[in-house]
């Protein structure tokens, strides 16, 4: 039987790797300041839209990946 896809782990890095692009794109946002900073803020949105969509698939991928094996079997 195949191994079912880790949902605690996947939400774990997501959350990681959000508060890592949250915390570096308030930083550098704030640092700079002004009209810049704030192209820094939509960028540091895009990129977590772009992260949690990316886990998404990532994790329907692997419950497909799960289905599959376990109807072939």
């Amino acid at each position: 039987m195949p191994d079912e896809p880790k949902l605690l782990s996947r939400v774990f890095v997501t959350w990681l790797e959000l508060t890592l692009a949250g915390i570096t794109g308030g930083i550098v946002g704030t640092s700079i300041g002004g009209p810049p900073g704030f192209i820094v803020y939509l960028l540091t949105t895009l990129v977590s839209v772009g992260i949690l969509l990316y886990n998404v698939n990532e994790l329907v991928t692997a419950h497909l990946a799960a289905a599959d094996a376990t109807q072939r079997s």
